[in-house]
């Protein structure tokens, strides 16, 4: 029997935000019954692009519901850009923790929010069951070799058992095991190269420059969207001291902002060592 957390387990019994919104922005359907699971999210945007309500209905077990009842609790009263950063590691954490067998539950929350968006940000043209990239590898569950690589690839998987927890790839009749091999063996081969690579050292002047140039082009933009900003105030070793502006500053999810816009953009685009902190 597996071992759940006492928020698993409430999130379970106790469901939020079960249902449809009303004339949505946003409509994302993923999975399928035939499969074993299936979730759909709908959620409603205010002027400012801020999500006000967001419901899902699921179909599969208690992790299944208690994940999409926990991505819609930590989604609510979130900008778009702060939901797009939120993964399944964030839903996983936020119930405190899940069998590793079930990890695939909190994947498809993850997932059913990224349809979401796509169909808002298309226009509400694109089909609410969103067209999978890729070729199918797993026939028993549908799953394509572009979402097993991102399985792999962002929750540093090793092995066969790993995926399969992660994507249920390779849990029906076993087939697609030694196309997972492959795919497992490719990710980690990109990975190791990439770090592998010697890595440039920056001056401190070629650092603040770099920073202050991916604020200006990547981060700033999106916070002016929802009538925020920020401005770079001071770097002392790899921490970053941010000032929030606009509408960011004082706001409930400001040090949310700090970690999944701002350090985000300057690990990935600057250093992977840079540490944001509030000014």
């Amino acid at each position: 029997m597996w071992d759940y957390s006492q928020e698993v387990r409430d999130h379970f019994l106790n469901p939020k935000n079960v249902g449809e919104v009303d004339k949505p922005d946003g409509v994302g359907e993923v999975g399928n019954i035939s499969c074993g699971d299936a979730l759909k999210l709908t959620f409603k945007l205010d002027e400012n692009r801020n999500i006000t309500d967001i419901k899902f209905k699921t179909y599969g077990c208690g992790s299944a519901i208690a994940s999409a009842s926990m991505l819609t609790e930590l989604v609510r009263g979130k900008s778009l850009e702060e939901a797009k950063a939120i993964t399944n590691k964030h839903i996983a954490e936020a119930l405190g923790g899940l069998p590793k067998e079930k990890m695939h539950c909190s994947v498809m929350g993850q997932e059913a929010l990224e349809a979401a968006i796509k169909f808002y940000e298309s226009g509400g043209k694109q089909p609410q069951t969103a067209k999978k990239e890729g070729t199918i590898v797993c026939t028993c569950f549908g799953v394509t070799d572009k979402e097993i690589e991102k399985a792999i690839r962002e929750n540093k998987l090793t092995t066969v058992d790993e995926v399969t927890n992660y994507s249920k790839a390779g849990g029906g009749c076993g087939g697609c095991i030694p196309d997972i091999e492959e795919l497992i063996a490719k990710v980690n081969g990109q990975i190791q190269e990439n770090k592998s690579a010697p890595p440039k050292r920056m001056t401190m002047l070629q650092k603040i420059d770099k920073i202050r140039r991916v604020l200006d082009a990547d981060v700033r933009p999106v916070l002016q969207k929802d009538g925020g900003d920020c401005e770079f105030v001071d770097i002392d070793g790899n921490t970053v001291f941010i000032e929030l502006k606009g509408h960011c500053k004082g706001c409930t999810f400001s040090t949310m902002t700090l970690l999944t816009v701002v350090e985000n953009a300057l690990k990935e685009k600057v250093l992977p060592e840079l540490v944001v902190k509030q000014a």
